[in-house]
């Protein structure tokens, strides 16, 4: 599905990896480890077309991603660091609106309600893990979308909601999907392999 080959990357001055070859099947969950600035969030932005390498290449069914575009970000779900959630709009306007972007037609409140979020209250009246949930959602009603690059997906979440969080990737991979994803915590969902930046 996804292949990087010879990656580099260099920010303010300071070379966060070099050479950096692996790929992604249908069906793998493959964490990336490191310190902080070691490079993870760097990659993740990398690989969904937001940050150019510079050297190397990002491969989508052995097609160049700077060369497919929309194409490629309709195969992906990425969801950062920081949940890019609207403050005056509801989280069902908010999921809404991001999947239609994406090209998807989603049933809102039923992916809310998986991540136990409130679908018609303003997000800024949330706590920090209630919109940390309501960018979440998205990946409840992203079964159709293949890959998924995820940014510390388990930061700021209760037990219950890290979960909830834990069966969607796994059952995103079971059903042949990929995911990459960030955490410092030991999570349910496991990674069929560890990549780890040394920074």
């Amino acid at each position: 599905m996804l292949e990087a080959s010879g990656l580099q990357c260099a920010r303010q001055g300071r070379t966060l990896f070099r050479s950096l070859t692996f790929s992604v099947a249908a069906g793998e969950r493959l964490r990336i480890a490191g310190a902080n600035g070691s490079g993870k969030t760097s990659l993740l932005r990398i690989l969904c077309g937001l940050l150019a390498p510079n050297e190397g290449e990002v491969r989508w069914k052995g097609a160049p991603i700077g060369t497919l575009k929309e194409e490629y970000t309709k195969e992906i779900v990425y969801l950062g660091h920081a949940p890019a959630v609207k403050d005056d709009l509801t989280p069902a306007e908010n999921l809404e609106i991001s999947c239609k972007l994406a090209g998807l037609t989603v049933k809102a409140d039923a992916g809310l309600a998986r991540l136990g979020v409130p679908a018609d209250v303003p997000v800024r009246k949330l706590s920090q893990g209630q919109r940390r949930r309501a960018a979440l959602a998205r990946l409840a009603v992203s079964e159709s979308v293949p890959l998924w690059l995820l940014d510390e997906p388990y930061a700021a979440l209760d037990t219950q909601a890290a979960a909830t969080v834990d069966a969607l990737i796994a059952a995103h991979a079971a059903r042949g999907g990929a995911v990459i994803f960030t955490t410092h915590q030991e999570t349910g969902a496991g990674a069929s392999r560890v990549l780890e930046l040394h920074g």
